[in-house]
């Protein structure tokens, strides 16, 4: 399993060393009554002090801190093990935004607790995502173009908007076009690279759960004894989904092109 990636090694070690601090945090957490090392692991933010440790709610920051670990092992262990697809220069470039966008996602959490402009910050390279990928899994000009368009008032729209909210202004409609543009920009997106084999089946199926996990939990409400500052938390720990897509994307377009799409 390990030597079926090219990191599978530095990756296992990585992750199990998180997955060891999680359980300790879990046991202190249970019998000291602190959710403090459990709430900084997993949603990577100044803990509430009202939260009690509940059975519940270290129970939900456990399952926040498991697909964290997950995310962190998709992400590290690299391209499946064999000599790499044949790649030109765009493709590489496609690669390195794929793997910046994924990282900044993944360090998402931590730039929000430090500014809201951390999260400005987060958007661009979502943009050079869009400006690289969409050609590549485009069939026609026409469809790489509508890509460039939603994809463009997606995420530079939402790093604008968010931009001028922090600066006191109004955004308007703005918030709903980017919204709007970003969400079918993904769908096109993943519809596309399920019909393009140099994508595995897998990476588009997380890619699809990355897109519709939040937004299942956003319309679930609230869950019965759940604090809300915690189930908030939660739905934006499910964001982390997307980094195992971007960083799938990348892997892929570095397989072996032997390797079947099917393959996980």
């Amino acid at each position: 399993m390990l030597r079926r990636h090219r990191l599978g090694v530095p990756a296992f070690i990585v992750t199990g060393v998180y997955l060891s601090a999680l359980v300790v945090a879990v046991v202190v957490a249970l019998a000291a009554g602190d959710l403090g090392a459990l709430w900084w692991m997993t949603l990577f933010a100044a803990p509430d002090a009202s939260i009690q440790a509940t059975w519940l709610n270290v129970l939900l920051l456990t399952l926040a801190g498991l697909v964290v670990a997950w995310a962190l092992w998709e992400f590290l262990r690299g391209p499946l093990t064999g000599a790499s697809a044949e790649q030109d220069r765009d493709t590489w470039r496609l690669r390195v935004a794929l793997y910046v966008a994924a990282a900044s996602t993944l360090v998402n959490p931590f730039l929000v607790s430090w500014s809201l402009w951390g999260t400005v910050v987060s958007f661009v390279p979502m943009v050079g995502v869009v400006l690289l990928l969409s050609p590549v899994v485009g069939r026609t000009r026409r469809h790489v173009l509508i890509l460039l368009v939603c994809g463009i008032l997606g995420y530079g729209g939402a790093a604008v908007g968010l931009g001028l909210a922090l600066s006191g202004h109004a955004v308007g409609a703005l918030g709903l076009v980017a919204g709007f543009g970003s969400l079918i920009w993904n769908v096109l997106v993943l519809r596309a690279q399920w019909d393009n084999d140099r994508f595995q089946r897998a990476t588009v199926k997380y890619g699809i759960l990355a897109l519709v996990l939040p937004l299942v939990l956003m319309m679930a409400g609230g869950l019965s004894g759940v604090p809300r500052e915690v189930y908030d938390d939660v739905v934006a720990v499910a964001g982390v989904l997307a980094v195992v897509w971007l960083a799938r994307s990348a892997h892929d377009l570095d397989a072996p092109s032997a390797v079947s799409v099917a393959s996980a």
